[in-house]
């Protein structure tokens, strides 16, 4: 039963703006902000929101590059009982116009670079005004500026109602790689207990320093890099982009970040990376932890290797629960696995029929806790579809050892049943991450004439080689894998399709192949 010293996310702001108001919170290229100037300006922007007649259970989107602006519009809106909707800021017009007419957002908050995809999105959806956190140069009656806002109006306290632990904080929309995308309502309850359940399991202190440099509108990046430090009284780095990946490393080592929180693509690139010998003689990284996709067991080996003094624990989630659901510690991690559930969290391997599966055995897993989402906005059917007596159905397809750790053995969308015998994409995949040469791989499964699945693999090679013969790798596949497993056609690509988290977008690669991009004789 986890316990709760907050019932939202501005009663953190108010607490570190008493107890610590002149420590660093922000640092965003050479300037800080402390705690106490955060309030200010979440309390200067809440009275915008409700001037503007925003009310308790509106919804107010955010389209916004990662910055100030980013923490402070959230932290606000969320402040006066609004419901934040952070969007995907890689998506297109169409896409935005879908998420925010679905979300019935009432106002929307942009940064200016994305002026060109947003606009005429005043006449095509619900939303009523639009605040611009830069210069933009259109200002009128239904376009504000985020900086004159927050620089000439009033800061107030007093709030007519207080958001509470079960209130809807936050629309978080999947990424939608079957049919539309869907709006997992999140509580305050749900987050929360990500961050009470992260603090406990990592020990954050006030002195830890995260850096964040990963979307802040992905829920991983969200919860656990942005809102868990407010939660502890931490500091994080801001960085507006992964690129270049340079500045990453330099303000990692030159702001003495203790907590650097990737996805595997990231890991992967640091191995690739020539980094000078000072970086990792002075770093201050204590732990490294890796969401969003399965490392292969190679990178994770490699990479406790070369950063000794650090750890690298991988963990595992989804937006529908908040996200993080397991992860491995300190004390004790394995290889291949996500580790155990979080404190408070139960997880489960079920058949189709829900019942409970022997240990070792493979089947769906689900999930259990306050991290369990309200359900999907205005879609009661999917709901009652994923959750079931409470219990959250993931779609991913996993096992479980003795000791509660859990192994991620692949998507139930990607499960591939050849000949009525289930493959699993990501064991091959950890097969060929393993030859010499490649760089990333995928592999899908695709119908042909039968009915019955082939075994398709797609492979991204080092910027150093120029090509692996086919019949190479099928001979090496063989020796590692029954015959079964070895794919029909190994195609080589420049680069696989990706999502902003870096996840291969398997979705994309099947469309390919039926659209006869990637022959299939």
């Amino acid at each position: 039963m986890l316990t709760y010293k907050y019932r939202n996310f501005y009663e953190m702001v108010e607490h570190n703006a008493k107890h610590r108001p002149k420590e660093t919170v922000l640092l965003v290229d050479e300037r800080k902000v402390d705690h106490l100037r955060l309030k200010q300006k979440v309390d200067t922007f809440a009275r915008f929101l409700e001037f503007s007649s925003i009310k308790n259970g509106d919804k107010v989107a955010l389209i916004i590059a990662n910055s100030e602006e980013f923490i402070v519009s959230f932290l606000a809106v969320t402040k006066i009982g609004a419901v934040a909707v952070p969007l995907n800021t890689f998506l297109k017009r169409e896409e935005f116009e879908y998420i925010l007419s679905d979300a019935q957002a009432k106002l929307l908050i942009c940064s200016p670079e994305f002026a060109g995809e947003t606009s005429g999105l005043l006449e095509a959806t619900p939303v009523e005004k639009i605040v611009w956190t830069g210069h933009y140069d259109k200002l009128d009656e239904r376009n504000y500026s985020f900086v004159e806002i927050t620089g000439s109006m009033e800061t107030h306290e007093q709030l007519a109602k207080a958001p509470k632990l079960d209130d809807l904080a936050c629309i978080i929309y999947t990424s939608g790689t079957t049919g539309k995308p869907k709006g997992a309502m999140l509580s305050y309850r749900n987050m929360l207990s990500n961050m009470v359940s992260a603090d406990e399991v990592f020990q954050i202190t006030a002195k830890d320093r995260f850096i964040v440099y990963l979307p802040m509108f992905h829920s991983f990046t969200l919860t656990v890099m942005v809102l868990l430090p407010l939660y502890a009284g931490s500091s994080m780095v801001l960085i507006k982009s992964v690129f270049p990946f340079s500045n990453v490393m330099k303000q990692t080592l030159l702001k003495r970040v203790t907590i650097f929180l990737g996805v595997p693509t990231i890991y992967n690139a640091l191995l690739k990376a020539k980094i000078p010998w000072y970086f990792l003689w002075f770093n201050k990284v204590r732990l490294f932890i890796s969401g969003s996709a399965p490392l292969s067991e190679h990178a994770l080996q490699a990479f406790n290797q070369r950063f000794k003094r650090a750890t690298l624990l991988e963990g595992y989630g989804l937006s529908e629960c908040s996200p993080a659901v397991a992860v491995n510690r300190s004390q004790k991690q394995k290889p291949l696995s996500v580790g155990p559930a979080l404190p408070g969290y139960e997880v489960k391997i079920v058949s189709e029929e829900m019942m409970e599966l022997p240990l070792r055995e493979v089947g769906e897993i689900i999930v259990k806790g306050d991290c369990v989402m309200k359900g999907y906005y205005n879609r009661p059917d999917a709901t009652d579809e994923t959750i079931v007596n409470g219990w959250l159905r993931t779609g991913d397809l996993g096992k479980m050892d003795a000791e509660g750790f859990l192994y991620i053995v692949d998507r139930k969308k990607d499960l591939i049943i050849s000949k009525g015998i289930n493959i699993y994409p990501r064991e091959i995949e950890e097969v060929l991450y393993k030859f010499e040469g490649i760089d990333a791989c995928a592999v899908i499964g695709v119908k042909d004439e039968s009915n019955d699945e082939e075994v398709l693999a797609f492979i991204q090679l080092k910027e150093e080689v120029e090509s692996i013969p086919e019949i190479k790798l099928k001979q090496y596949l063989k020796s590692h894998l029954a015959n079964f497993k070895v794919p029909k056609h190994i195609y080589t690509v420049e680069e696989l399709p990706k999502n902003a988290t870096g996840k291969v977008l398997k979705r994309v690669l099947k469309e390919h192949v039926l659209s006869g991009k990637f022959p299939l004789k």
